[in-house]
């Protein structure tokens, strides 16, 4: 058994995966916003992921993961009990963390899980926090229950209506402002077109919004430049200038072109993959 321990295992929605995993250095060190890399056999990829909780006195870390590619399909055919091979964090600057007032935290999809630990973060020292989360569907809606904890008020959204508001998380962040309500900050995690509406919709109302980028990534030291991204007109690295950035500076639509740059070299190795299991 390798180290870094699989604690406990869940299948949080059909397809994402929670971890517990055995990290006790890291449990104690991690702050909001930080993330790892881990690899979990010698012929994995290495995997960027966020730290979405943790337990210092249980020595565990908590990441959640979507399975799309062959990396993450053999990720997630590990059980508990099964060690990470490699696990290399935290990673990334902190969430810078103070008391501003009332912040607006946003999480779509699988961004949920990185919101969860700011959005703690941001109450503890004393934030009034409104988190909005969103998803396709009901049966797609992750970390409900510890998003509810983590804020003074939680407003779901679904792209169906078949929960919550029906729309984006955007409809609920745009009626918010509508109505008046007065927001000092918002924090938006999640898909690269979801994060550019929410820049959309406060950019007018100049109300600051950090995003959390999740670029292509490969070392995770700032030394192979595969996580570039442009803000303010400057060339960035994710992986130590960020994750995080100021919304208004992120040229999005770099950012997605960037994202879909190996889209057919990943099809082709989940192909395989799912071949050389049936062999």
């Amino acid at each position: 058994m390798n180290g870094n321990r699989i604690v406990r295992k869940k299948e949080l929605v059909p397809g994402t995966i929670e971890f517990w995993i055995e990290a006790p250095l890291i449990a104690r060190k991690r702050k909001a916003g930080q993330f790892v890399i881990l690899r979990g056999s010698e012929t994995g990829e290495r995997i960027p992921l966020t730290i979405a909780d943790a337990n210092p006195e249980e020595g565990t870390i908590c990441v959640v993961f979507q399975v799309v590619g062959r990396g993450t399909e053999e990720l997630a055919a590990l059980e508990e009990g099964d060690g990470i091979l490699d696990l290399a964090g935290p990673l990334g600057k902190p969430t810078h963390i103070e008391k501003v007032g009332h912040v607006v935290c946003v999480g779509g999809g699988l961004g949920i899980g990185p919101v969860h630990p700011i959005a703690q973060a941001l109450k503890a020292a004393g934030n009034k926090v409104t988190a909005i989360i969103g998803a396709r569907s009901k049966d797609l809606l992750i970390m409900e229950d510890r998003m509810r904890a983590a804020s003074h008020e939680l407003i779901v959204c679904t792209d169906d209506g078949s929960y919550g508001i029906h729309g984006f998380v955007t409809t609920a962040l745009q009626q918010l402002i509508e109505q008046g309500v007065k927001i000092d900050q918002v924090v938006a995690i999640g898909p690269a077109v979801m994060m550019k509406a929410v820049v959309n919709v406060t950019k007018p109302h100049g109300i600051p919004t950090v995003v959390s980028l999740n670029t292509i990534m490969v070392d995770g030291t700032g030394m192979c430049g595969c996580c570039r991204v442009t803000v303010g007109g400057e060339t960035k690295f994710v992986c130590v200038d960020g994750p995080e950035f100021d919304g208004f500076g992120v040229d999005f639509d770099e950012l997605m072109q960037r994202l879909a740059t190996y889209r057919e070299e990943e099809e082709i190795a989940r192909r395989y993959g799912k071949q050389e299991g049936r062999a």
